[in-house]
């Protein structure tokens, strides 16, 4: 993988007195799933930051090279800036765990548990987190019970606006809000595209908020909430990835009393699902100032559009810091 230095962007300056360490660390990027060029983009900032803070970074992708290299040239610890399918999915984990090769992240079951957004989803509420109402069907439900009768009884149960969007994956890729029970088949047809299975979730109006977690210290702590703001449109792969799209303010334009309430729910999703060194919950406030949670990412993305280097650059620091600190933690777990 060529290195390219850190994008431009924000969170993309690195501190100039940044600690100097002897680690050797892997930044796994690329992959095959549908996000391979955003995960390529992710590991190349990282793996600039993590220079300029005195590591020493391989670019790896994750293809049928990797086994071979983590053998042979065994690094001090790896990264997984994989996003999408095996690098959020656990497998990638469950290689590295396997080869007892240290690595910053989830370990690989609590990944398949917040990789499956139903199964994460019914976790949260369990829990007495708020979540919107939801159902997931697969597509063979569609097929054998005759679709336009489970449409219909997805609105009559949901009603309308709905969200649709797969199961699995990331970066809103198949996600589309339905404002009309015509536009349902297609965009079903659309979803299906990216899973087997179609989560169906109530559209929730209101403010749209990301927070990261990170522990890179004693503790986990929740960085400040990033709001995201798309004029007339959804925060789709489209509007996360092109520069302009959207706009962000961080801390969030919302009372210090939510402001608190989104860390909170941040660090308790993050407990709760067993999630590990980084995270990043995406959320909805509601007109009654509730945290909705919409899903909680294991790999979040680094790009010069992403939100945890915004919120990392809104505290001060620099992804470089916050990341070496990260890899310590997990070469001390190995």
């Amino acid at each position: 993988m060529e290195h390219l230095g850190p994008d431009a962007g924000p969170g993309g300056a690195v501190a100039q007195n940044a600690p100097v360490s002897d680690r050797s660390v892997a930044v796994l990027a690329g992959g095959l799933s549908h996000e391979r060029e955003v995960s390529l983009r992710s590991g190349r900032r990282l793996a600039g930051a993590l220079r300029a803070s005195g590591l020493e970074v391989r670019e790896w992708d994750a293809d049928a090279a990797l086994i071979e290299r983590l053998r042979t040239e065994r690094p001090d610890a790896a990264i997984v800036a994989l996003h999408g399918g095996e690098g959020e999915n656990g497998a990638v984990q469950a290689v590295l765990e396997l080869l007892g090769v240290p690595f910053v992240g989830t370990a690989s079951a609590a990944c398949r548990r917040a990789w499956d957004k139903p199964t994460a989803k019914a976790e949260l509420a369990r829990s007495g987190l708020d979540t919107p109402d939801w159902v997931a069907l697969p597509h063979t439900t569609f097929r054998e019970l005759g679709a336009q009768a489970v449409l219909d009884a997805m609105v009559d149960r949901l009603g309308l606006p709905l969200m649709l969007k797969p199961d699995q994956g990331g970066s809103a890729l198949g996600a589309q809000v339905v404002r009309s029970a015509a536009e349902l088949p297609s965009a079903m047809v659309s979803c299906l595209a990216y899973a087997d299975t179609v989560l169906a979730e109530r559209f929730v109006i209101g403010t749209e908020v990301a927070v990261s977690v990170v522990h890179d210290g004693a503790e986990p702590r929740a960085l400040p909430p990033v709001e995201v703001d798309v004029p007339g449109g959804v925060y789709d792969y489209t509007a996360r990835y092109t520069q302009g799209a959207a706009s962000f303010h961080c801390p969030a334009r919302l009372p210090d009393d939510v402001l608190d309430r989104l860390r909170e729910t941040a660090l308790e999703a993050h407990a709760l699902l067993g999630l590990r060194d980084v995270s990043r919950m995406d959320a909805v406030v509601d007109a009654d100032g509730r945290v909705q949670i919409l899903e909680v990412n294991v790999s979040p993305g680094l790009t010069d559009t992403s939100l945890l280097p915004t919120a990392v650059a809104a505290e001060g620091s620099d992804l470089g810091t916050v990341f070496a600190a990260l890899v310590e933690r997990a070469v001390e777990r190995g």
